[in-house]
């Protein structure tokens, strides 16, 4: 099998995409410069006696990319490596800039370095912004991000195209709906589904941002590992969305997750959060006749492996607790 590149492969979604690419036989070197991603996530990884395996603590955006990508020679880059946090995009967009699109760059410049790998790049629904009126949202839809994150993922893909125009150099962008599942950590990375099941597990409130009636889309892990790989050889220049095309409010979410965690807490309102967008919804047409791709894990059974594995795992929200508490990380 080839060998591949993950960035943000110790993180949650990559750390998932990593067991699958090994399970398959590819040689892979990981990427991350654990500011947000953790060593614990590639357990299975790291000890599955897997000779291809290869960790490499290394901020994204350093030249030192092109040099391991021009000794590794992957064929295909998986770009997951970025700062997902809406509402600190908006506190401090230089950083977006810097990590979200400097890092694209690096990428793009090591991706030739390496002999031309193709890239498949993990853009967001925030590209979208509010600005489509007929859901679920096509890929024809216009985009008007309505943060700086949204902006940085909008002006990467803009990026991924010039560089195949004019220097041959493939890529497929796959536009996520909100994933969810194992290993997410809640508030450091914008997934609302850990946070309210962290907090239903461990009896402390939380907290909806407007009136909840805000929608989202939310896509299970698994299938999102399942488009990336798909995404290795099919979906040339296009960009592809991911999501299950099926809205669902916050208040609905919440009160889902605290029936499954056997929860009877009720979630404070606080005020409307600045860049946060009203609807969003995906139409995934465009991967089905692409890539062979739909989602195969309902909202439901998804959120009840979710609470089972933070149950098989208490650990895990209680040390992320104790972290953000030392760290004098403010509550979200």
């Amino acid at each position: 099998m080839d060998r591949v590149l993950v960035t943000g492969g110790a993180g949650f979604i990559g750390s998932h995409l990593v067991d699958q690419l090994l399970l398959l036989g590819h040689g892979v070197d990981v990427v991350d410069d654990l500011s947000t991603g953790r060593l614990s996530n590639l357990a299975q990884a790291r000890s599955g006696g897997h000779g291809q395996f290869s960790f490499h603590q290394m901020d994204v955006r350093s030249p030192a990319l092109a040099e391991l990508a021009k000794r590794r020679r992957p064929s295909v880059i998986f770009h997951l490596a970025a700062r997902s946090d809406v509402a600190r995009s908006m506190e401090d967009p230089f950083e977006d800039l810097t990590i979200n699109l400097g890092g694209t760059l690096r990428v793009l410049e090591a991706a030739l370095n390496g002999g031309g790998a193709k890239i498949v790049f993990a853009a967001s629904a925030a590209i979208y912004g509010d600005a489509a009126i007929d859901l679920p949202i096509q890929e024809t839809s216009a985009l008007v991000p309505s943060s700086p994150y949204g902006v940085s993922k909008k002006a990467a893909i803009d990026y991924l195209d010039v560089y195949r125009r004019s220097r041959d150099l493939e890529y497929t962008a796959l536009v996520f709906a909100n994933v969810y599942g194992p290993r997410q950590r809640g508030a450091a990375e914008s997934g609302v589904i850990s946070i309210f099941t962290e907090r239903c597990l461990t009896g402390r409130p939380s907290t909806i941002y407007g009136d909840g009636k805000q929608t989202r889309d939310f896509v299970y892990v698994a299938d999102v590992v399942d488009a990336l790989v798909r995404a290795m050889d099919n979906g040339g220049g296009l960009v592809i969305n991911v999501g299950t095309g099926r809205e669902t409010s916050v208040v609905n979410l919440y009160e889902l997750i605290a029936r499954t965690a056997g929860s009877t807490l009720r979630p404070r309102l606080a005020s409307a959060r600045p860049g946060d967008i009203l609807r969003s919804c995906l139409d995934a047409s465009r991967a089905a006749t692409q890539l062979g791709w739909r989602s195969f894990t309902d909202l439901d059974t998804g959120v009840g492996s979710l609470v089972d594995w933070y149950r098989a795992n208490p650990e895990e929200y209680f040390l992320r607790r104790s972290a953000r508490q030392s760290d004098g990380a403010k509550e979200e």
